[in-house]
């Protein structure tokens, strides 16, 4: 098989020209590898509902592997709602303990008066 950009000899089963580096028809040809599954994705959203701040690194650790050639794109949106759904929990229970503390330590108060 000859290049068609520059007309040099190339394996028949080459994806590029040796010589030059363009493409030659055989880029088409090839299957792409099987992509793997992003469990930690789906196990971070989970766990958001369950355990927040588990659910919350998981999906981070997710979200990181998204951006992985192996994992091509798998649980995106799987990772990212895990770590919406956990800042929500988190900023309502420390929002909730707050006011638990303030009402807590205001009985106190007016048991030690």
């Amino acid at each position: 098989m000859f290049c068609k950009h520059c007309g040099n000899e190339i394996d028949n089963n080459a994806i590029i020209c040796t010589n030059c580096g363009a493409a030659t028809d055989n880029i088409n040809k090839t299957s792409p590898a099987a992509a793997q599954k992003n469990t930690m994705a789906l196990i971070g959203f989970i766990l958001s509902f369950f355990m927040p701040l588990v659910g919350l690194i998981l999906s981070i650790i997710g979200y990181q592997n998204v951006k992985k050639p192996e994992y091509a794109g798998d649980g995106k949106s799987f990772a990212v709602a895990g770590m919406a759904i956990s800042a929500v929990y988190l900023g309502i229970g420390l929002i909730a303990g707050l006011i638990g503390s303030i009402f807590w330590f205001s009985f106190l108060g007016w048991i030690l008066l």
